[in-house]
């Protein structure tokens, strides 16, 4: 099957296309349902990561064999699609929120920060190849209803929702790294012996800026960094918004 109709299928079976009806629905193991299917994988996701997700692992979830899985779906791609748009959507609707637009996009995205957090197998999903189910459309939808009455273009709306989201997930990106449990691959050094090794063996005095910067005790995660990030992505939506409602009409 070409790329092409991967992403056909995965549309379909997103949007309940009754084409790409899973053949489970209709065959021996017809009182299970994608639904469940999904949840299990997400359960998984959850407690163990996205490398322990495997359509065995999820038919022993179950409780079918692998090949029965199969029936449903025809690979962990189309799974891993399911799943993304199964968590894509918070109790409250970006729009739905109290206040101004400015308000709307900051309890927004630290809801959805903290989402990111709940559900950091998430991160490894997104990609430009992604078929967009309801859910992630319903999203999108909402966040450019934040933005009515604005003065935007409707690409302004597209690149400054694109933007908040990108740093969402950029941000949450750095501190799944940071925050791997202990005896990874990824912690087997120890941050406080390799700074402490830099200093031994860097002359700081060639960098003069970061000198400064850490006599003066900055680190980078210091206080909330992301609330801080946030403010300055809202202080530049506001100044834009600000700019457009200025314009004389056709200067947009």
């Amino acid at each position: 099957m070409s790329a092409k109709d991967n992403q056909r299928r995965i549309l379909g079976l997103l949007w309940n296309d009754p084409a790409t009806a899973p053949r489970g629905a209709r065959g021996p193991e017809r009182g299970l349902t994608l639904d469940q299917i999904v949840a299990a994988a997400i359960e998984v996701a959850e407690a163990e990561g996205l490398a322990a997700l495997s359509m065995r692992r999820v038919a022993a979830e179950v409780g079918v064999g692998t090949a029965s899985l199969y029936t449903y779906l025809r690979g962990k791609a189309e799974l891993e699609a399911l799943m993304l748009d199964a968590v894509a959507l918070g109790p409250t609707l970006p729009h739905e929120w109290p206040g101004d637009w400015r308000a709307k996009l900051e309890a927004w995205a630290l809801d959805d920060w903290e989402a990111i957090r709940r559900h950091p197998w998430t991160l490894h999903l997104h990609g430009a190849d992604r078929v967009p189910g309801p859910n992630q459309l319903r999203w999108l939808d909402s966040m450019l209803r934040v933005f009515e009455g604005t003065g935007l273009t409707e690409a302004e709306k597209l690149a400054a929702i694109e933007s908040l989201d990108a740093y969402s997930r950029g941000l949450g990106l750095l501190r799944a790294e940071i925050e791997q449990p202990a005896g990874t691959e990824a912690q087997a050094y120890d941050v406080a012996d390799r700074n402490a090794g830099l200093r031994e063996l860097v002359d700081f005095s060639a960098y003069p800026a970061l000198r400064t910067a850490i006599l003066a005790g900055a680190a980078p995660y210091s206080g909330d960094p992301f609330r801080f990030g946030l403010r300055l992505l809202l202080d530049g939506i506001e100044t834009l918004i600000a700019a457009r409602r200025a314009a004389p009409p056709g200067d947009a």
